[in-house]
């Protein structure tokens, strides 16, 4: 064959056999169909700053605190046979049963907590080029808000870029508030305004955003912005209000919830209920130990405050979903953006590690009552079934009937997938 022209029929079969090999060396997950669950909701209750499995999820033998690595305290048993967590979580050790333990996560970032934290939240890791939406903003774009005058996402906490909505645009990006008294900021009207003083307002907002809209054909980010706008003067009106009025449940429920954490919770469940998505809620507002999950130094001392106010908010919550019939239909994460290591350090504290630590599923219909993975002695290394970032947002997407290998679309029509290559974990699935 002359090696400066081909054939129209070496073309074809140079082109076959190109494919094929393609074909071959295409990732087996691509060909596979996923599991699919029945979860309709996601609540994600993120412990902000690196919570340290050792002391929590995955305890050990125990340390001094100073020299002698180890858990930093006892372990206790749990619903599930032969299963232990740290001696301040016994309400949560009571439902563990109702449970996954994923004790075998994993990542390569350990210096930078907004990194992980992005990496946590998007399954990837920064990138200069493309922003990749968030975990609630994948569910808003693939499922949904559950009813008209609702959001599909909520964050109850201060908003961050590592929990937008990326290239998907600001449609699916998030309501957002700081406390459970206030309500959404930006969506509770002034008690100044009267109703007829707030259409009319409405009325000219409304003319202003058609002509701006009009006169920018075609413009994606003006859509965005407008359709936005229009969404949110309907979660400011009195049935999305309502979801916040906390007082309508019972001082017993109010009080079994716990302080402001758990009163986050318990709007999680209302917010469920309504039709939300997903929700994350904040577990580091108030700092009780100083530093929140970031213990370093001193914060170590006062950790157990914050994994009790964690023990009584998750069981309360748990309690609250089987109570209501929606614990097999919402899904709910326990997550952190790494661990921390048996070793203690200067100041008495612990480091940072994303070599092995724990997260939690829970209800979402899943085979639950089961552990996930093992790490060693210390916590530190995995000795039993690694699970990725990717593989760990594949299993969440695949609880909420998402399909985790499906393409999305950058702004420049890029296929991206909804996770970089994750395999949910196949024995969680019936």
């Amino acid at each position: 064959m002359n090696s400066q022209a081909l054939t129209r029929r070496d073309w074809l079969r140079l082109s076959a056999a190109g494919m094929a090999s393609a074909e071959l060396a295409a990732p087996a997950w691509a060909d596979q169909r996923p599991p699919r669950g029945t979860a309709d909701a996601c609540i994600l209750l993120w412990l902000g700053g690196g919570s340290a499995q050792i002391d929590t999820f995955d305890p050990k033998a125990r340390g001094d605190g100073k020299t002698k690595a180890g858990s930093y305290y006892d372990a206790i048993p749990t619903a599930i046979s032969g299963a232990n967590l740290c001696e301040h979580l016994p309400r949560v050790a009571g439902h563990l049963d109702k449970c996954v333990l994923v004790r075998s996560l994993h990542h390569k970032i350990i210096d930078e907590h907004g990194a992980a934290t992005n990496l946590l939240h998007t399954g990837r890791p920064t990138s200069e080029t493309i922003a990749y939406p968030s975990l609630g903003s994948t569910v808003a774009h693939e499922r949904g808000p559950g009813g008209d005058g609702i959001p599909a996402y909520v964050v109850v906490g201060y908003p961050n870029i590592s929990r937008g909505p990326g290239f998907l645009g600001s449609k699916f990006g998030y309501i957002y508030l700081t406390d459970t008294e206030s309500g959404p900021t930006g969506l509770t009207p002034p008690s100044s305004v009267a109703p007829e003083r707030r259409e009319r307002r409405e009325a000219l907002l409304e003319s202003l955003r058609s002509d701006f809209h009009s006169g920018h054909p075609g413009e994606a980010a003006v859509a965005d912005y407008v359709a936005a706008s229009r969404e949110a003067a309907r979660l400011s009106g009195p049935a999305f209000r309502r979801v916040f009025r906390l007082a309508d449940e019972s001082p017993a429920r109010r009080a079994g919830y716990g302080g402001e954490f758990g009163q986050r919770c318990l709007l999680a469940r209302r917010l469920v209920e309504s039709g939300v998505r997903f929700v994350e809620v904040a577990h580091n507002l108030n700092f009780l130990n100083g530093t929140g999950w970031d213990t370093h130094n001193q914060g170590q001392l006062k950790q157990h405050e914050l994994i009790r106010e964690l023990d009584h908010a998750l069981a309360a919550l748990l309690e609250d979903l089987q109570r209501v019939g929606r614990l097999d239909s919402t899904l709910v994460v326990v997550a952190t953006e790494f661990g921390r290591p048996a070793e203690f350090d200067s100041g008495g504290g612990r480091g940072h590690q994303s070599t092995a630590f724990s997260a939690v599923l829970a209800g979402g219909g899943l085979k639950t009552g089961k552990i996930i993975g093992a790490t060693d002695a210390l916590a530190k290394t995995i000795v039993d079934r690694p699970v990725s970032v990717p593989d760990f947002h594949a299993t969440i997407y695949a609880a909420l009937g998402i399909n985790p290998a499906k393409e999305l679309r950058s702004a420049d029509g890029r296929p991206v997938p909804i996770t970089d290559h994750g395999r949910p974990i196949a024995e969680l699935f019936g």
